[in-house]
């Protein structure tokens, strides 16, 4: 009785060494990305500092040259950021704005919410998007719903994903695969 007591004794321990050392890796790798991430906000705020500085040393006068480089390099910076806060909705509607065909540029109109398309892992991905149509799948909105199934797949792509298209009332419309 002794021996299978030991040999309990010691897969707990084994477990508890496992755990404890999956822990510390899980944290380490957490550590690393923040530091990253302190890196390159020091980074950017150096990059900030820098362009105050100089702007400091002219005396705080720009020649006409060095305020058009400012502005541009500043008006970059604020674009990308308002794509980035910008909805999912929005973005999937900007895409089909620009690279649409008529047709689904009608249908994305009648869009109000999209839920899912920033979350991808390839694995099993799920995006649903919601319209203002009514009727549900026999209603006006299932032509238009294939239409945004299709125009979503050109947007987001991923090996194992599926969008699904609601109405206003939360009916199913369609479905696509992305």
């Amino acid at each position: 009785m002794g021996m299978k007591t030991k040999i309990a004794l010691g897969a707990v321990v084994g477990i508890a060494v496992i755990g404890a050392l999956s822990a510390n890796s899980a944290d380490g790798d957490g550590d690393a990305r923040s530091e990253s991430r302190t890196s390159a906000s020091a980074g950017e705020k150096a990059g900030g500092a820098a362009s105050d500085g100089a702007a400091k040393a002219d005396g705080g006068e720009k020649a006409d040259g060095g305020a058009k480089a400012d502005d541009a390099s500043e008006a970059e910076p604020a674009e990308d950021k308002a794509v980035e806060k910008a909805s999912q909705a929005e973005q999937f509607k900007a895409f089909v704005r620009e690279h649409g065909t008529p047709k689904e540029k009608d249908a994305v109109s009648h869009v109000t919410k999209v839920q899912g398309a920033d979350e991808q892992n390839d694995i099993l991905d799920a995006a649903d998007v919601y319209t203002d149509f009514t009727g549900g799948i026999m209603g006006e909105g299932m032509g238009p719903a294939k239409l945004l199934a299709s125009a979503f797949a050109d947007w987001k792509d991923s090996e194992n994903g599926l969008v699904t298209i609601y109405d206003a009332d939360g009916e199913l419309l369609g479905n696509g695969q992305f």
